[in-house]
Protein backbone atom coordinates (compact mmCIF):
# COMPACT_ATOMS: atom_id res chain seq x y z
CA UNK A 1 0.00 0.00 0.00
CA UNK A 2 1.08 4.02 -0.66
CA UNK A 3 0.62 6.75 1.84
CA UNK A 4 1.00 10.46 0.88
CA UNK A 5 4.59 10.82 1.80
CA UNK A 6 5.56 12.07 -1.83
CA UNK A 7 7.28 15.54 -1.70
CA UNK A 8 8.76 18.60 -3.06
CA UNK A 9 11.91 20.10 -1.19
CA UNK A 10 9.94 19.68 2.04
CA UNK A 11 10.62 16.26 4.97
CA UNK A 12 6.95 15.96 5.29
CA UNK A 13 3.64 15.50 4.08
CA UNK A 14 1.63 18.51 2.95
CA UNK A 15 -0.82 19.29 5.22
CA UNK A 16 -4.29 20.99 4.20
CA UNK A 17 -3.94 24.65 6.42
CA UNK A 18 -7.71 25.67 6.29
CA UNK A 19 -9.46 22.26 7.73
CA UNK A 20 -9.68 22.33 11.85
CA UNK A 21 -8.74 18.76 13.00
CA UNK A 22 -8.70 18.08 16.73
CA UNK A 23 -5.09 16.09 16.55
CA UNK A 24 -3.43 15.34 19.74
CA UNK A 25 0.00 15.72 20.47
CA UNK A 26 2.66 18.46 19.82
CA UNK A 27 2.07 19.04 16.08
CA UNK A 28 -1.68 19.27 15.59
CA UNK A 29 -3.08 20.55 12.20
CA UNK A 30 -3.41 23.79 11.28
CA UNK A 31 -6.96 25.56 12.20
CA UNK A 32 -8.71 27.20 9.92
CA UNK A 33 -7.60 30.46 8.47
CA UNK A 34 -8.42 33.80 10.74
CA UNK A 35 -9.39 37.63 8.97
CA UNK A 36 -7.70 38.43 6.38
CA UNK A 37 -7.23 42.17 8.05
CA UNK A 38 -4.52 43.73 6.78
CA UNK A 39 -1.50 43.43 8.97
CA UNK A 40 0.20 46.53 11.19
CA UNK A 41 2.62 48.57 10.10
CA UNK A 42 5.39 46.82 11.78
CA UNK A 43 5.55 44.36 8.73
CA UNK A 44 6.81 46.41 6.90
CA UNK A 45 11.16 48.63 6.82
CA UNK A 46 10.88 49.86 10.06
CA UNK A 47 13.59 51.01 12.87
CA UNK A 48 15.39 47.32 12.91
CA UNK A 49 15.52 47.18 8.83
CA UNK A 50 16.70 50.73 8.58
CA UNK A 51 19.19 50.68 11.96
CA UNK A 52 20.37 46.82 12.74
CA UNK A 53 19.92 44.60 9.64
CA UNK A 54 22.77 46.52 7.45
CA UNK A 55 24.67 45.57 10.62
CA UNK A 56 23.74 42.17 9.76
CA UNK A 57 24.35 41.94 6.80
CA UNK A 58 27.95 42.70 7.24
CA UNK A 59 28.17 40.64 10.51
CA UNK A 60 27.44 37.73 8.13
CA UNK A 61 29.77 38.86 5.19
CA UNK A 62 32.81 38.69 8.23
CA UNK A 63 31.72 35.32 8.88
CA UNK A 64 31.59 33.77 5.30
CA UNK A 65 35.22 35.35 4.74
CA UNK A 66 35.93 33.79 8.34
CA UNK A 67 34.67 30.61 7.03
CA UNK A 68 36.26 30.69 3.41
CA UNK A 69 40.03 31.14 5.15
CA UNK A 70 39.85 28.75 7.65
CA UNK A 71 39.33 31.02 10.55
CA UNK A 72 35.52 28.67 11.72
CA UNK A 73 36.13 25.98 14.51
CA UNK A 74 36.02 22.75 12.21
CA UNK A 75 32.64 21.29 13.86
CA UNK A 76 31.09 24.95 13.35
CA UNK A 77 28.16 23.11 12.38
CA UNK A 78 28.05 19.72 14.46
CA UNK A 79 25.13 18.14 16.34
CA UNK A 80 21.85 20.31 17.49
CA UNK A 81 22.18 20.00 21.08
CA UNK A 82 25.41 21.40 21.04
CA UNK A 83 24.17 24.83 20.87
CA UNK A 84 26.48 25.82 18.14
CA UNK A 85 24.97 27.56 15.03
CA UNK A 86 25.12 26.74 10.98
CA UNK A 87 27.21 29.06 9.21
CA UNK A 88 23.97 30.89 8.76
CA UNK A 89 23.91 32.18 12.14
CA UNK A 90 20.78 30.23 13.18
CA UNK A 91 20.46 27.98 15.66
CA UNK A 92 20.58 24.08 14.56
CA UNK A 93 18.15 23.05 16.82
CA UNK A 94 15.73 25.44 14.94
CA UNK A 95 16.01 23.60 11.93
CA UNK A 96 13.97 20.44 12.18
CA UNK A 97 11.47 22.82 13.34
CA UNK A 98 11.43 25.41 9.97
CA UNK A 99 11.25 21.43 8.04
CA UNK A 100 8.83 20.59 10.26
CA UNK A 101 6.45 23.76 9.66
CA UNK A 102 6.93 24.33 6.02
CA UNK A 103 5.32 20.78 5.87
CA UNK A 104 2.33 22.18 5.84
CA UNK A 105 1.81 23.32 2.17
CA UNK A 106 3.95 22.96 -0.78
CA UNK A 107 4.06 26.73 -1.28
CA UNK A 108 6.21 27.74 1.86
CA UNK A 109 9.91 26.43 2.27
CA UNK A 110 12.07 26.45 5.28
CA UNK A 111 13.85 29.08 3.69
CA UNK A 112 11.29 31.28 3.78
CA UNK A 113 10.45 31.32 7.33
CA UNK A 114 13.80 31.71 8.36
CA UNK A 115 14.39 34.50 6.22
CA UNK A 116 10.93 35.66 7.32
CA UNK A 117 12.01 35.70 10.80
CA UNK A 118 15.07 37.11 9.96
CA UNK A 119 13.87 39.80 8.49
CA UNK A 120 11.07 40.72 11.48
CA UNK A 121 13.53 40.14 14.20
CA UNK A 122 16.68 39.29 13.53
CA UNK A 123 16.15 36.00 15.21
CA UNK A 124 16.24 37.81 18.82
CA UNK A 125 13.86 36.55 20.82
CA UNK A 126 13.67 39.46 23.39
CA UNK A 127 11.91 41.60 20.65
CA UNK A 128 8.69 43.77 21.04
CA UNK A 129 6.70 46.51 19.73
CA UNK A 130 4.11 49.11 21.18
CA UNK A 131 1.64 46.64 19.59
CA UNK A 132 2.76 43.94 21.56
CA UNK A 133 4.59 41.85 19.27
CA UNK A 134 6.58 38.55 21.03
CA UNK A 135 9.02 36.56 20.32
CA UNK A 136 11.16 35.47 17.06
CA UNK A 137 8.33 35.35 15.03
CA UNK A 138 6.43 38.64 16.07
CA UNK A 139 3.17 37.99 17.34
CA UNK A 140 0.51 39.46 19.30
CA UNK A 141 -1.22 38.45 21.49
CA UNK A 142 -4.57 38.28 19.58
CA UNK A 143 -2.40 36.31 16.97
CA UNK A 144 -0.71 33.84 19.11
CA UNK A 145 -4.41 32.73 20.45
CA UNK A 146 -5.09 32.13 16.10
CA UNK A 147 -2.18 30.21 15.56
CA UNK A 148 -0.26 29.53 18.61
CA UNK A 149 0.33 26.07 19.74
CA UNK A 150 2.05 23.84 21.92
CA UNK A 151 3.90 22.38 19.56
CA UNK A 152 7.07 20.96 21.19
CA UNK A 153 5.29 19.46 23.87
CA UNK A 154 6.89 21.66 26.55
CA UNK A 155 3.41 21.78 28.64
CA UNK A 156 2.98 25.60 27.73
CA UNK A 157 2.65 27.37 24.50
CA UNK A 158 4.44 30.37 24.35
CA UNK A 159 5.38 33.25 21.46
CA UNK A 160 8.70 33.31 22.91
CA UNK A 161 9.43 29.23 22.90
CA UNK A 162 11.31 29.31 19.42
CA UNK A 163 9.42 26.23 18.26
CA UNK A 164 6.69 27.03 19.04
CA UNK A 165 6.82 30.51 17.16
CA UNK A 166 8.32 28.79 13.95
CA UNK A 167 5.58 26.03 13.67
CA UNK A 168 2.65 29.02 14.42
CA UNK A 169 4.64 30.96 11.60
CA UNK A 170 4.44 27.88 9.43
CA UNK A 171 0.34 27.51 9.78
CA UNK A 172 -0.31 30.95 9.36
CA UNK A 173 1.69 31.33 5.89
CA UNK A 174 0.26 27.96 4.74
CA UNK A 175 -3.24 28.95 5.63
CA UNK A 176 -2.43 32.59 3.66
CA UNK A 177 -1.24 30.23 0.53
CA UNK A 178 -3.94 28.30 0.32
CA UNK A 179 -6.01 31.56 0.23
CA UNK A 180 -3.76 33.27 -2.34
CA UNK A 181 -3.65 29.78 -4.47
CA UNK A 182 -7.35 30.15 -4.64
CA UNK A 183 -7.50 33.74 -5.67
CA UNK A 184 -4.88 32.70 -8.66
CA UNK A 185 -7.20 29.80 -9.70
CA UNK A 186 -10.22 31.94 -9.67
CA UNK A 187 -8.38 34.00 -11.47
CA UNK A 188 -8.43 37.35 -9.14
CA UNK A 189 -4.51 37.34 -8.97
CA UNK A 190 -1.64 36.78 -10.75
CA UNK A 191 2.02 36.25 -9.69
CA UNK A 192 4.23 34.01 -8.05
CA UNK A 193 2.47 32.29 -4.89
CA UNK A 194 5.42 32.89 -2.65
CA UNK A 195 5.58 36.30 -3.67
CA UNK A 196 1.91 36.81 -3.29
CA UNK A 197 1.77 35.14 -0.16
CA UNK A 198 4.25 37.02 1.42
CA UNK A 199 2.23 39.94 0.36
CA UNK A 200 -0.54 38.94 2.23
CA UNK A 201 1.47 38.13 5.27
CA UNK A 202 2.59 41.97 4.89
CA UNK A 203 -1.01 43.72 3.80
CA UNK A 204 -3.44 41.42 4.02
CA UNK A 205 -5.31 38.65 1.61
CA UNK A 206 -7.89 41.44 0.60
CA UNK A 207 -5.45 43.79 -0.78
CA UNK A 208 -3.67 41.52 -2.55
CA UNK A 209 -6.98 40.71 -4.09
CA UNK A 210 -8.03 44.40 -4.66
CA UNK A 211 -4.28 44.54 -6.43
CA UNK A 212 -4.57 41.69 -8.54
CA UNK A 213 -1.33 40.80 -7.52
CA UNK A 214 1.34 42.31 -5.19
CA UNK A 215 0.07 45.26 -3.73
CA UNK A 216 2.93 48.28 -3.41
CA UNK A 217 2.21 48.71 -0.11
CA UNK A 218 3.93 45.06 0.00
CA UNK A 219 6.75 45.59 -1.94
CA UNK A 220 9.50 46.68 0.41
CA UNK A 221 8.57 43.86 2.49
CA UNK A 222 8.75 41.03 0.04
CA UNK A 223 12.17 42.92 -1.68
CA UNK A 224 13.65 42.65 1.97
CA UNK A 225 12.62 38.69 2.52
CA UNK A 226 13.51 37.37 -0.49
CA UNK A 227 17.51 39.47 -0.30
CA UNK A 228 17.33 36.95 2.79
CA UNK A 229 16.44 34.19 1.31
CA UNK A 230 19.85 33.07 -0.19
CA UNK A 231 21.56 32.42 2.99
CA UNK A 232 18.76 30.11 4.15
CA UNK A 233 18.52 28.04 1.42
CA UNK A 234 20.48 25.17 2.35
CA UNK A 235 17.64 24.54 4.87
CA UNK A 236 15.43 23.41 1.87
CA UNK A 237 17.89 20.28 1.25
CA UNK A 238 16.07 16.93 0.80
CA UNK A 239 19.25 15.47 1.91
CA UNK A 240 22.65 15.90 3.15
CA UNK A 241 25.28 16.53 -0.26
CA UNK A 242 28.36 14.38 2.04
CA UNK A 243 26.93 11.44 2.33
CA UNK A 244 25.47 9.27 5.44
CA UNK A 245 26.91 6.67 7.61
CA UNK A 246 24.55 4.53 6.65
CA UNK A 247 25.27 0.73 7.50
CA UNK A 248 22.52 -2.15 8.52
CA UNK A 249 22.18 -0.65 12.11
CA UNK A 250 18.75 -0.78 12.32
CA UNK A 251 16.43 -3.77 12.91
CA UNK A 252 13.70 -4.46 10.90
CA UNK A 253 10.39 -2.88 12.10
CA UNK A 254 8.63 -5.10 10.73
CA UNK A 255 8.96 -8.82 10.34
CA UNK A 256 8.81 -8.66 6.59
CA UNK A 257 10.70 -5.83 4.85
CA UNK A 258 8.35 -6.51 1.76
CA UNK A 259 8.74 -2.83 -0.40
CA UNK A 260 5.96 -1.29 -1.66
CA UNK A 261 6.52 1.91 -2.41
CA UNK A 262 10.31 2.50 -2.42
CA UNK A 263 12.34 6.12 -1.27
CA UNK A 264 12.70 8.45 -4.05
CA UNK A 265 10.50 10.46 -6.66
CA UNK A 266 6.84 9.00 -7.23
CA UNK A 267 3.29 10.04 -8.56
CA UNK A 268 1.48 9.99 -5.66
CA UNK A 269 -1.44 7.65 -5.27
CA UNK A 270 -3.74 10.25 -4.04
CA UNK A 271 -3.35 13.28 -5.43
CA UNK A 272 -1.08 12.53 -9.06
CA UNK A 273 1.76 14.75 -8.12
CA UNK A 274 4.95 13.38 -8.81
CA UNK A 275 6.91 14.60 -5.76
CA UNK A 276 9.95 13.02 -3.18
CA UNK A 277 8.45 10.06 -1.48
CA UNK A 278 10.45 10.59 2.04
CA UNK A 279 10.29 6.72 2.94
CA UNK A 280 9.67 3.27 2.09
CA UNK A 281 6.16 1.49 2.88
CA UNK A 282 6.15 -1.91 4.04
CA UNK A 283 3.36 -4.54 3.66
CA UNK A 284 1.93 -4.95 6.51
CA UNK A 285 -1.42 -6.09 7.82
CA UNK A 286 -3.84 -4.04 10.04
CA UNK A 287 -2.55 -4.64 13.49
CA UNK A 288 0.83 -5.76 12.78
CA UNK A 289 3.31 -4.95 15.43
CA UNK A 290 5.33 -2.33 14.39
CA UNK A 291 8.76 -2.36 16.41
CA UNK A 292 11.21 0.14 17.49
CA UNK A 293 14.28 0.29 15.07
CA UNK A 294 17.05 1.12 17.29
CA UNK A 295 17.25 2.14 21.15
CA UNK A 296 16.08 5.50 21.56
CA UNK A 297 13.80 8.31 23.12
CA UNK A 298 10.54 8.90 21.69
CA UNK A 299 9.98 12.53 20.81
CA UNK A 300 6.79 12.50 18.99
CA UNK A 301 3.69 10.17 19.42
CA UNK A 302 0.45 11.37 18.11
CA UNK A 303 -2.43 11.90 15.59
CA UNK A 304 -1.44 13.82 12.62
CA UNK A 305 -3.76 14.45 9.37
CA UNK A 306 -1.24 13.22 7.19
CA UNK A 307 0.50 10.79 8.34
CA UNK A 308 -2.37 10.10 10.67
CA UNK A 309 -0.91 7.63 13.88
CA UNK A 310 2.86 8.86 14.08
CA UNK A 311 5.72 7.31 16.08
CA UNK A 312 9.48 9.26 15.66
CA UNK A 313 12.24 7.85 18.25
CA UNK A 314 15.55 9.77 18.27
CA UNK A 315 18.55 7.69 18.26
CA UNK A 316 21.24 10.23 19.19
CA UNK A 317 24.31 10.74 17.41
CA UNK A 318 25.92 8.49 14.82
CA UNK A 319 29.26 9.96 13.73
CA UNK A 320 28.22 13.13 15.52
CA UNK A 321 25.17 13.62 13.20
CA UNK A 322 21.85 12.84 14.88
CA UNK A 323 19.62 9.75 13.55
CA UNK A 324 15.87 9.50 14.16
CA UNK A 325 13.38 6.85 12.25
CA UNK A 326 9.50 7.86 12.29
CA UNK A 327 6.66 5.42 12.10
CA UNK A 328 3.35 6.44 10.40
CA UNK A 329 -0.28 5.28 9.89
CA UNK A 330 -0.41 3.26 12.65
CA UNK A 331 -3.68 1.88 13.94
CA UNK A 332 -2.34 1.84 17.51
CA UNK A 333 0.32 3.96 19.56
CA UNK A 334 1.99 1.54 22.33
CA UNK A 335 4.60 4.32 23.27
CA UNK A 336 4.53 7.54 24.52
CA UNK A 337 6.25 10.66 24.55
CA UNK A 338 9.66 10.98 26.13
CA UNK A 339 9.71 7.23 26.68
CA UNK A 340 12.92 4.95 26.33
CA UNK A 341 12.69 2.30 23.67
CA UNK A 342 15.16 -0.66 22.97
CA UNK A 343 15.22 -2.11 19.28
CA UNK A 344 12.60 -4.51 19.23
CA UNK A 345 10.34 -2.43 21.72
CA UNK A 346 6.63 -2.35 20.37
CA UNK A 347 5.95 1.10 19.04
CA UNK A 348 2.77 0.45 17.88
CA UNK A 349 0.45 -1.48 15.25
CA UNK A 350 0.04 -1.26 11.47
CA UNK A 351 -2.46 0.72 10.01
CA UNK A 352 -4.01 3.25 7.62
CA UNK A 353 -4.69 6.33 9.57
CA UNK A 354 -4.07 9.87 8.09
CA UNK A 355 -3.95 9.95 4.20
CA UNK A 356 -3.32 6.14 2.85
CA UNK A 357 -4.70 3.75 0.59
CA UNK A 358 -4.41 1.08 2.81
CA UNK A 359 -2.95 -0.92 5.98
CA UNK A 360 1.17 -0.82 5.63
CA UNK A 361 3.90 1.02 7.42
CA UNK A 362 5.41 4.07 6.06
CA UNK A 363 8.94 4.17 7.77
CA UNK A 364 11.36 6.85 7.46
CA UNK A 365 15.09 7.60 8.47
CA UNK A 366 16.19 11.35 9.13
CA UNK A 367 20.24 11.63 9.35
CA UNK A 368 21.70 15.09 10.33
CA UNK A 369 17.93 16.96 9.95
CA UNK A 370 17.62 15.62 5.90
CA UNK A 371 15.56 12.35 4.96
CA UNK A 372 17.69 9.30 3.44
CA UNK A 373 16.83 5.90 1.67
CA UNK A 374 16.12 4.03 4.27
CA UNK A 375 16.74 0.50 3.17
CA UNK A 376 20.72 0.66 2.99
CA UNK A 377 20.28 1.31 6.96
CA UNK A 378 18.16 -1.88 7.41
CA UNK A 379 19.25 -5.28 8.55
CA UNK A 380 17.26 -8.16 7.05
CA UNK A 381 13.81 -9.28 8.67
CA UNK A 382 13.20 -12.28 10.23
Amino acid sequence: MSDDGALDTRPHEAHTAEEPTEAAGPTPAPPRPGPTAARSPRRGPGPFTLLVLPGLLTLSAVAGFLALTGGLPADWSSDADSGQHTTSGVDESYVPWLREAAAACTVVTPSVLAAQIDQLSGWRNDTGGASGEQGIAGFTDAEWRTWGRDDDGSGTSSPRDQADAIMALGRQDCSLARKVTDLRTEGTVTGDLVDLTLAAYAVGTDAVAEAGGVPAGARTYLTEVRQLLPRYEAFDRETPTGGGAAGAILAAPVSALTVTSPYGSREHPLTGVTKLHTGVDFAAPQGAPVLAARQGRVVFAALTKAYGNRVVIDHGTIDGKRLETTYSHLSALDVALGQSVQAGTLVGRAGSTGLSTGPHLHFEVIYDGYYTDPQPWLAAGD
